[in-house]
């Protein structure tokens, strides 16, 4: 069949040298991006086709957002990656599962959504390992989500693939904000008369093409059509000049156009107009249905509508939106019916679902519960969001008023789940004929909603009340639901209003029961019991429950933040440190990339915290691909720790300023408290001990529950205090810290409370103490904790009056923190040598300092072993990237192969030291 001919450029002398630009570097061997921004008709789609045409000898993809299917997850991707499915035995096996299950070409669970994006990146590097690659999509503004954000990922993370992706939108939307744009502006001048004259047959009035640029604003499309509706008289003169015909009304115009074709064209094409997947097989079965024969295309073609080849291709978008809603709903129904009927119901019995349900003229109950069994496939190619598209339309579809009210509620939970909040509660309000236990969940729908919406105020309260509300139907659910209002609660902090942590912890421990704990049950029962009785009776209760987290195969990622709380509480670093790797081997094994940035930001906080600073920035590294890459919001803790241990003071200060702001938006009071924590340390390590101390000297009055009351804040305060000479203050702080050190008994509770002790002791006494703090802290992995003591110890010798025996603890603390990359405090620890008569030695230059973050990340992970494919995968890059980084490493460090790099890479020998 014959395609559609791109028509002739005029003027976009700028834009085509762009697009050359871009083609230019394709061919070179570079990626690129460039999204094509501009209302409706102004030339998108035009410069897309023109890019086509120039990129011959180029693979070329196609794809189009189409506004009836942004429900439907992948829709878009289906259109671009269909020609490539045969390649999807050479990508890694997690990424070939995910993008099989996605692509309907075999069963399995849901994938993440965001690695089916990375698989795509690795399908598009493979393709392009061949030859350049150019992937062409328009109307972007009409992705379904689950496309938007694969696409949205592989754009911002190619670099080394000669890949060039172009989109056209009206507006970027989230996944594509911030990619490299061009604005499209309306013609004017010399190109906008040249487009007039290519079109208009006759002659045209000089006045009257002015006021037609004028009043279309220069839109390319509205020119076209509106010379089109005009007489020869009125572009001759003007007379009768009839209302501009301006974007708004350019689906009337090809409505109108429509109407001059034969009845079995218009019926062909509202055909392929009405067929999301765009298969060309189905549109031309249903024709046959409908006794349209083959001849009916030509007439179309001819029109310039659209092209029925490998695909199905609509000359210009708007084309497809205008030939659909002039349908009759009559007509619409006939084309679906057609499109069912041709869909083989073995093979794909959801897109038969689907179109049965366009097609149904009122309700009908047997298409309402095949909606509802397609749901749960749907959901295992496309995700929640399909389940709920399904879902959606079989409650459209439903008689009975207690299965309308069911099929609605769990329409909301999917929505809910897909992040659809609007739909979510929309669907709610039609699920109006529930039963008692149905209440229950709808309210715990509605908190969960709010809580989503607003991150913090009433959540605690809203999840109270929808936990209690529940209780009697589903015990083992209230229990979650009281464990999400406790975690709502203590993140909330001091910007939570109505229920607290201790309302909370109350009414969890009143609830019945379980008969049998689980160690989410335990969890529940020790974090509520130490909310409201205490450190003392809520510890051996959490110790249990970590022991049997230690012992449980798996727990969902949302427990992550909870056991890391746990783990803080009782001191236990040895349990965070098995959990937190544990489930994040998981977390990539499975290819969750929603929850990866929560589990990469609980281990790099307990490295960060242990002192393994150079790991913990690794990892925040690596969280910050995978946030860049997916756009979940970022976690701020790990990077003010790493800043603050660095001592790099204006670096905290504008963290501080972002997270506290983020604070407040999503209503996590419990980052404030983590703000003024990392400004204790980053002060305590510059010996500001004044600054350190305003900050956290609150931490002795607040209620012990909250984060800045916590053992963690108490021990800044201690020795802030002690150095600002305020002792009364400092005791205070020890009376708070010793309440869940004392009934942790681990060594990092005991070690540094034995060191806290010690800085308000004198003679013998300190001198014992600091020697158990050093003991005890040995046998733990909290690194950074024993430089302090070192460090504390070796201060206290110096004012003592011992130099020499001051030297070996404060050589042993500054080598630590300087292997660490704790600067401030090796710099304070090299202030007190210095003070004992001895100067150090400053450090050699190292080659791996001149790598770049990304490239360090690249040479580390080959370091230890990670091949291309799997560092590709960790970092969110293709292996070619990965190829790309190494030989820059490799040509920094002056070295030619990967078995080289430990060599290089290893951590260099600490400063020495010279008495003076």
């Amino acid at each position: 069949m014959a395609r559609l001919a791109p028509r002739a450029l005029v003027g976009r002398g700028r834009e085509r040298e762009l697009l050359d630009q871009r083609l230019r570097a394709v061919r070179a061997g570079d990626s690129s991006v460039l999204v094509l921004l501009g209302e409706r008709g102004i030339g998108k789609t035009a410069l897309l086709e023109y890019a086509a045409a120039s990129a011959g000898g180029l693979r070329i993809l196609r794809a189009a957002g189409v506004e009836s299917e942004m429900q439907l997850p992948f829709a878009c991707l289906h259109q671009l990656c269909a020609p490539l499915l045969d390649r999807l035995d050479r990508l890694p096996g997690p990424q070939r599962t995910a993008l099989a299950t996605t692509f309907g070409q075999s069963e399995g669970t849901m994938p993440d959504r965001l690695f089916v994006g990375l698989a795509v990146l690795g399908l598009l590097a493979d393709v392009a390992a061949e030859g350049p690659l150019v992937c062409v999509v328009d109307d972007a503004q009409w992705l379904d989500h689950a496309s938007a954000q694969a696409l949205g990922l592989v754009a911002r993370r190619l670099l080394a693939e000669p890949v060039l992706m172009l989109f056209a939108a009206r507006e970027p939307g989230q996944a594509l904000r911030g990619l490299p744009d061009l604005v499209v502006k309306g013609l004017h001048g010399t190109d906008a008369r040249e487009l007039l004259r290519s079109v208009v047959p006759g002659t045209l009035d000089a006045r009257v093409g002015a006021r037609m640029v004028a009043e279309t604003g220069g839109n390319p499309l509205a020119l076209l059509e509106l010379s089109r509706g005009l007489t020869p008289a009125q572009l001759a003169g003007g007379f009768g000049l009839p209302a501009p015909l301006l974007a708004g009304r350019l689906e009337e115009e090809f409505a109108r156009r429509l109407d001059t074709l034969p009845a079995d064209t218009r019926r062909l094409v509202l055909l392929a107009a009405a067929e999301p997947a765009g298969d060309p097989a189905r549109v031309l079965r249903a024709a046959a249905q409908l006794a349209i024969n083959g001849s009916s295309l030509a007439p179309a073609e001819h029109a310039e509508f659209l092209e029925i080849a490998t695909g199905v291709r609509f000359r210009n978008p708007l084309v497809r939106s205008a030939v659909y809603g002039a349908a009759s709903p009559v007509e619409r129904r006939e084309a679906h019916r057609a499109l069912a009927a041709a869909t083989d119901p073995a093979t794909d019995p959801d897109w038969r679902a689907w179109h049965q349900a366009q097609a149904a003229d009122g309700p009908d109950d047997a298409v309402a519960a095949q909606l509802e069994r397609s749901a749960g496939r749907a959901q295992a190619r496309g995700g929640l969001a399909a389940a709920a598209a399904f879902l959606e339309r079989a409650v459209a579809l439903t008689v009975d008023p207690s299965e309308r009210a069911r099929r609605a509620l769990a329409a909301a939970q999917a929505s809910y789940e897909a992040g659809a909040l609007d739909q979510a509660l929309t669907l709610l309000g039609e699920a109006t004929a529930l039963d008692a236990h149905q209440r229950a969940r709808a309210r715990l729908l509605h908190a969960q909603i709010g809580c989503a919406a607003r991150r913090g105020g009433d959540g605690p309260t809203l999840l109270l009340d929808a936990a209690r509300e529940l209780e009697p139907f589903d015990p083992r659910l209230a229990r979650e639901i009281y464990l999400e209002a406790l975690a709502a609660a203590r993140f909330a902090g001091p910007l939570a209003t109505g229920a607290g942590v201790l309302e909370v912890s109350r009414a969890a421990l009143a609830a019945p029961p379980p008969a049998s704990p689980t160690p989410a049950d335990l969890l529940l029962e020790g974090m509520a019991t130490l909310c409201s009785d205490g450190f003392a009776a809520g510890t051996p209760i959490l110790q249990r429950a970590l022991r049997a987290f230690r012992d449980e195969p798996a727990q969902p990622a949302q427990n992550a933040h909870w056991l890391a709380l746990a783990c803080a509480d009782v001191w236990d670093e040895e349990t965070w440190r098995l959990l937190a790797t544990r489930e994040l081997e998981r977390a990539r094994a499975a290819g969750a990339l929603t929850t990866l940035p929560l589990v990469l930001s609980t281990l790099s906080y307990i490295q960060a915290i242990s002192g393994d600073v150079t790991a913990a920035a690794l990892l925040l590294d690596e969280m910050r691909a995978s946030t860049e890459a997916t756009g979940i919001p970022t976690y701020h803790a790990v990077a003010l720790w790493i800043a603050a241990l660095r001592g790099h003071e204006a670096e905290l200060e504008a963290l501080v300023d972002a997270a506290t702001e983020a604070a407040f938006a999503r209503g996590e009071g419990i980052v404030l408290a983590m703000a003024q924590q990392a400004g204790a340390v980053l002060y305590n390590g510059l010996g500001r001990y004044d600054a350190a101390l305003a900050t956290v000297r609150e931490a002795a009055d607040v209620p012990a529950l909250s984060e800045l009351g916590s053992p963690r804040a108490a021990l800044e305060l201690i020795e802030a205090a002690v150095r600002s000479g305020e002792r009364a203050l400092a005791t205070r702080a020890l009376e708070r810290l010793v309440q869940s050190t004392r009934p942790s008994g681990s060594n990092w509770a005991l070690g540094v409370e034995a060191r806290s002790r010690a800085l308000l002791s004198d003679g013998e006494d300190a001198e014992r103490l600091y020697r158990e703090a050093i003991a005890r802290l040995q046998r733990t992995g909290m690194r950074f904790q024993l430089a302090r003591t070192h460090l504390l110890y070796g201060e206290w010798q110096r004012r003592e009056g011992d130099r020499l025996a001051a030297r070996e603890h404060l050589r042993t603390a500054h080598a630590r923190f300087t292997a660490m990359g704790t600067q401030a405090f090796a710099a304070r620890a090299e202030r007190e040598l210095a003070a004992t008569g001895e100067r150090v030695r400053k450090r050699h230059f190292e080659p791996h300092a001149e790598l770049t973050p990304q490239e360090a990340q690249v040479a580390g992970l080959a370091r230890d072993g990670l091949s291309n494919p799997e560092i590709g995968a960790r970092l969110f890059i293709s292996p070619r990237t990965v190829e790309y980084h190494l030989r820059k490493v490799y040509s920094k460090l002056n070295i030619d192969s990967r078995r080289k790099l430990d060599a290089v890479l290893r951590e260099p020998p600490s400063a020495g030291t010279s008495s003076a």
